[in-house]
This record gives structure tokens, sequence and C-alpha cells, in this order.
């Protein structure tokens, strides 16, 4: 199909954060056409689960935003018992849960956006999901399906492939590994929900879902072909595009690569269909509105924008209780969505609410739900820009009288919550989970070091004495030129820790361990309490033994610091005893401070 070349402008001002608003157990987030002309329109986002969801959540919302700059509205949302929205005990409902939250999301979405039409934009499972749903939709103009799942049975299958290569990649110990069920990434779909899934094939579609229809399909997929003569046979003006980048989009958050062809071929495909019906005056998105807010049995959470234009997204979550403690600020890793790796954030939340502990959790700018800053890198990772993010979050945290804060969060997150605790003394505790370093050379290429990270020399030691280790070595799913480099590499920072007074002293390490050795003290000067975590041969603690020693000897001048290991841990703390660690850590931290009067 034809695509355009280019998209509208974003305002010179930078783009708002979408809306969020609760509804059936969940929290949606809606994005108003920009300017007083509006189609008549909106679009219905219907996302897929697990980590798929997970690494497509970013490009949602730039969809979402070039849709808005084309005077197009839409909505999207989290299924019961995922993302932000609350959890369920009880499904035995099957996936008709899921598919009531995609109707009452569409009707949400034409009394905000006052449309009468509506696009259906699904990608994987959220096909299948709008499939089943889309009959009891009203005025459904077109449905997009990208990368759509045609058998619920193959699907499943896959997805148990692909955990196991994700439990491989993470190393995560096999006592840790889920053994039934569908789980990936530490998110488990409930089996009433697998039944139904099991149950999905394209032979059982017999009415066409919508008049027009666009299939993104990957090209090394057969059943994506399928699905599009489907559609046609049944009646649907079905267009196509190539679906390029699919692998590089889903294969991991952190380095997730924005598909730009698809994103256009999509925005274009829809502004043609809203083009060839009437418009209509925008239906002003009101400030007033009512908040955003989800209750739990020990929980108060609102969904929230903040910071200058409202250009940041995150949830407040306040204990029922009586307050206890300081304020939890939950900072994101790499461009996890806030909700977290495999939900940790929202859980983690959750139960310090049952402690009395009051969290903010939110996206920093040009991650997940947050736009970009107009005129900054499209790589926030390590920039000294996102610290502007979090005094924001500060503010907010202020602004509800919840001071003191306790900043935490993993890897990158941990870096930028050790960071900010130098330059904010609203910040008065810090947990920093598996931090890569303590201070991030500015001449060094973030996204080379977020692909090619080596693992510590433990932790390849420990896969060479595995049997999978040889058996993928046989079947040439290891690259050996690169990881003989990486082992190398690994090697070299070993024996670099016996020679560490000699390594300080190299020009390119000066500057290095004056910030480090500077930051600790300043921490250390201040009473800040800071406990620092580490998963067993995360490779973090290569780093850590430069400036510190292997046994942690630089750290007894430091009467704040607490070092503690995590044994048996990957470095997402994906196993339970891991995040117990990890909570109770917190947990302690937070209780020991003075809430403000």
């Amino acid at each position: 199909m034809k695509q355009q070349t280019s998209l509208p402008a974003a305002s010179s001002g930078g783009p708002s954060a979408a809306k969020p608003v609760a509804f059936s157990e969940t929290i949606g987030l809606f994005m108003p056409a920009d300017g007083q002309v509006a189609s008549d329109i909106g679009v219905l986002f219907v996302s897929p689960w697990g980590l798929e969801e997970m690494c497509l959540r970013k490009f949602w919302r730039i969809v979402a935003d070039d849709l808005s700059a084309c005077g197009v509205a839409s909505l999207r949302f989290d299924y019961p018992g995922t993302g932000d929205a609350l959890d369920r005990s009880d499904f035995s409902g099957g996936l008709t849960i899921w598919e009531d939250a995609v109707v009452a999301a569409a009707g949400r979405l034409s009394a905000l956006s006052g449309c009468s039409r509506i696009v259906v934009v699904g990608q994987g499972l959220g096909t299948a999901i709008a499939l089943r749903a889309i009959h009891r939709l009203d005025g459904v103009a077109g449905f997009v399906a990208l990368a759509p799942v045609t058998s619920g049975r193959a699907y499943l299958r896959e997805m148990q492939i692909w955990a196991k290569m994700v439990e491989e990649g993470l190393g995560i110990a096999k006592e840790h590994r889920a053994t039934e069920g569908i789980v990936i990434a530490g998110l488990a779909m409930p089996e009433e929900i697998a039944v139904d899934i099991r149950k999905f094939s394209l032979a059982t579609l017999g009415e066409k879902p919508a008049p027009q229809c666009l299939v993104v399909k990957r090209p090394d997929r057969p059943g994506d072909q399928e699905f599009a003569a489907k559609l046609a046979a049944i009646g649907a003006v079905v267009a196509d595009a190539d679906y390029q980048g699919y692998d590089d989009l889903v294969s991991n958050p952190a380095t997730a690569v924005m598909p730009q062809a698809v994103r256009l071929a999509v925005v274009e495909w829809i502004s043609n269909l809203a083009a060839a019906l009437p418009v209509r005056t925008a239906k002003p998105w009101l400030a007033s509105a009512e908040p955003a807010v989800l209750c739990g049995p020990d929980f108060r959470e609102e969904a929230l924008n903040f910071a200058e234009g409202g250009r940041l997204y995150g949830v407040l979550c306040e204990p029922l209780g009586e307050r206890k403690g300081a304020t939890v600020l939950l900072v994101g890793t790499a461009y996890d969505r806030a909700a977290g790796w495999a939900r940790s954030g929202v859980r983690l939340a959750r139960d310090l609410a049952v402690q009395g502990i009051p969290s903010l959790r939110f996206d920093t700018a040009n991650v997940a739900d947050s736009p970009p800053v107009p005129g900054l890198p499209d790589q926030v990772l390590y920039h000294e820009a996102q610290s502007n993010d979090v005094s924001a979050a500060l503010d907010v945290v202020e602004r509800r009288h919840l001071l003191p804060v306790v900043a935490t969060g993993r890897c990158s997150g941990a870096y930028l919550a050790f960071r900010s605790a130098l330059q904010d003394a609203r910040i008065e505790g810090v947990v920093a989970v598996n931090p890569f370093v303590f201070y991030w050379d500015p001449t060094r290429d973030i996204d080379e070091s977020l692909r090619f990270i080596p693992r510590t020399l433990g932790d390849y030691k420990g896969r060479l004495l595995q049997g999978e280790t040889f058996q993928r070595l046989l079947q040439g799913r290891i690259d050996i030129a690169r990881a003989a480099t990486n082992i190398g590499r690994a090697l070299g920072r070993r024996l670099a820790r016996h020679a560490m007074p000699l390594v300080h002293m190299l020009p390119q390490n000066r500057v290095m361990r004056r910030e480090v050795v500077g930051a600790f003290h300043t921490l250390s000067d201040r009473g800040v309490p800071v406990a620092l975590l580490y998963s067993e041969n995360d490779v973090g603690l290569d780093h850590f033994a430069e400036q510190f020693g292997s046994s942690a000897r630089g750290l007894r001048r430091y009467k704040n610091v607490d070092l503690t290991i995590l044994e048996g841990a990957d470095h997402n703390l994906t196993p339970e005893p891991a995040r117990l660690s990890y909570f109770e850590t917190l947990s302690a931290i937070a209780s020991a401070l003075d809430p403000q009067a």
C-alpha cells in the first residue's frame, strides 16, 4: 500500500500525556483530538498480552499521539488483572472478562470523544480478543490487525517456547522457572483465559469484523496472509502492509526499536478512512473531570498527569488505613512501563499500601505512556534530563503532603534513584537494585551498552556447566564469537578487581572514581540510608567491585550503606523470594522515616 513520508508535527510545547480514566476495574488512557476540528472516528487500541504488551506500550502511545495530531481521538486500556488494572482472584468467566473490558472501553471512547464511528486496532492476542468482542460494538468502521493470532492453540504453544527463551536469556535458575500454565517474563495467564484462547480459530470467523480492514502481516508467517485472505473472503475490503521490524520491537522492552514504516502505514490508513467521513467540532477535554481512581481492599490508586503541560503519566497509590513512614518513589527501569517487569511495580505499590506506605510509580519522558520532551535525544536512559522528571514527581508528593521520600529502582532506575537523591533533599532514603553503575560517563554509547552488556564471569561459568548450554551450542543458537569476546571482557574485569588501586589511577577511571566516592560521601554526610541489592552474578557487581572491592571492604566507611546479595535471582528479580527480599528492605527503610506532619 502507499505510505506517506511524514506525520503532522506536534505542538511546539510538546505533547501532553494521554488523560487517564477509570472504568470497569481498569485504567484507560484517552488521547483527545488535537485542535478544534475532529474526525467522527475514534480509535480503540486492543493490546496483546505479556512481554509483547510491555514492548508495544511505547509504540501504542506514539501512534495515539500521531492520530491526535490528525484530528483522531483514541483510547488504550489494560485488561482486568493486567497492567494498572485491579487484580482479580476469579477468572471463571474466562476470556469474556477481557471482552467485556473491550466493550466498556469502546463506550468510554465514544462518550469522551463524541465520535459515532470506531476503528479497532489490535496486535497479537489483541486481534483475537477484538474479533470475539467486535460484534458487540456499535459503529465499527474499520479494523486494523497487526501480527494477528489465527489459532489459539498455536499461539499458546508459541508463548511456551518464547517463555523458555526468555528464561534462558535472563538466566533464571531451573527451580524458579514455571512448570505449569502459560507464564512469560513473570506474567502468568489465568488458566480460564487460556482455555478460551485454545478454542479460538480463524475457521470460526463467520462475519466480517468491519467494512474496511488493514492487516499488517509478518512476511515469514503464512498465517498472517491467510488471515487477510479470510477477511476478504467474508466480504471485507482488505488492505495489507508488511510488519517491518516486528522482531526488533517485541524481543525486549529495553532495546525495542519502534517500527516507523508500520507507524506510518497505520496512521495513513486510519487518516484516509477518517477523511471520508464528516468532521465535527472537537469535544473539549474537561480538566475538572473526575479523577481516575481505582480502589482495592487496602489501597486507593489515582492515575494522573503531572509536570508542565501534564506531560508525565503516573499512579499514586495510598493506603486506605493509617499512613506510616515515607512515600516510596518507584523509578522505572529502562523502557519498561511503570507497572513494572511482571507487574512488579503494581504489586510492590499495593503491598506497601498494606503496610501503610504510599507510593508513586511513573513513566519518565519518552518511556511508555509519557511523551518525549522536544529537543532532547530519543535515548533518555542515563540522560541528566531524567532528573527533571524525578523532581516533577517529587513535587506531586510534596503537594499531596506525603513527604519524605524513599527513591527506589532497578538497573537504570536504580541509577536514577541514586543520582536524584544527590540532587534533591526531599529524598531521604534509597534502595538501589542491581545498579549497573553509580556514575554514567556521558561519552559512553548507551545503545551499544544496552545491546551488548556481557554477563559476569561467574554467570558464564555456571552456564558452561549446564547441559542446555551444550544443546544450544550444537543447535547453533549461540554466537560463539560474541560469547568469547564477552567472556574475555568479563575475565578482564575480574583481573582488574585485584588491581583496583592501579585501575583507579588510570586517567579514564579517575573521573568515575571521584564521582562515585563523592556521591557516597554526600549521602553519608546527610545520613541518607542506602540499601544496595544485587542478584548474585549480576553484571553490576563488576562495577561495584571496581569501586569497593570484591569483599565490599570499601563500603565500611559508609555506615549508612547496607549491601545484600540475592541468591538465585536474575537481573529482573523474577523469582518470588528475591521480590520478597526487595519488598522487606524497602518497607523497613520507608517505615523507619517519620511522615510529614
